[in-house]
């Protein structure tokens, strides 16, 4: 297993999540993606440097789904024949949670099965994300037939099989994850779940996600989803 960490302007707690994976599962190789950050984050890198983290830089911002793409083509080339398990590095995912999902994807390819790591959304959570999910869930459900609990989460497990798939999906920004679950729906790809700790710290304030053009992106990939769903000619009854 690889563990696969996409970061834009990291903090403190990327180099916190590589020693308490160091320290759990001091064989697994992380490999860091970082999206065009500024040189203020270069310590930070620098740590995770030390702390044994293959580190990869863009020149500029390319969006999280670029850094993603560059961390599998990484992989492929460098870690043949291993699943990856993406994981983000702003606090929300805990490395008991990391390897738990890892250890819910199949022995080898398995049935090509994509295993998410799914939070509850109980406790303190902040209503833009309680209210996103549930909403992108129903219409994840509507268009695609396939219930998915927490189609936003970060953490994902990927069987070494669907690299390449995983690199044809188109995408570049955070509409890649997205586009990553209706295209599994559309080829048969299982996804699976398992249930994860749900955590937001200081009101999920170090994530990058803009609450209006990151959201366009997302919903706009499930409307054309289920627009070519609706205008597909149907097929005859056996």
């Amino acid at each position: 297993m690889i563990v696969l960490v996409p970061v834009y302007e990291p903090g403190q707690r990327l180099p916190d999540l590589l020693g308490e994976l160091r320290d759990a599962a001091p064989d697994v190789p992380v490999v860091v993606v970082d999206d065009g950050s500024s040189p203020a984050s270069d310590p930070v890198l620098d740590a995770a440097r030390r702390l044994g983290g293959d580190v990869l830089r863009h020149g500029s911002n390319r969006g999280k789904g670029t850094a993603l793409k560059t961390g599998f083509r990484h992989v492929a080339r460098a870690y043949p024949g291993h699943d990856v398990v993406c994981a983000d590095a702003d606090g929300q995912h805990r490395v008991a949670d990391i390897l738990r999902v890892a250890r819910a994807l199949p022995d080898g390819d398995g049935d090509g099965a994509i295993v998410l790591g799914v939070r509850r959304f109980d406790g303190t959570v902040p209503l833009r994300s309680r209210i996103g999910n549930g909403v992108t869930g129903l219409l994840f459900r509507a268009a695609t037939g396939v219930g998915v609990h927490d189609t936003q989460t970060g953490l994902r497990a990927y069987p070494r099989g669907l690299l390449d798939w995983l690199l044809a999906v188109p995408g570049e920004r955070f509409e890649y994850e997205m586009n990553i679950l209706l295209h599994a729906a559309r080829d048969g790809h299982p996804v699976r779940q398992t249930v994860v700790a749900t955590t937001y710290l200081a009101d999920n304030a170090s994530s990058h996600f803009g609450a209006l053009r990151d959201s366009a992106r997302i919903y706009l990939p499930l409307l054309r989803f289920a627009a070519s769903a609706l205008l597909a000619p149907s097929r005859p009854r056996r």
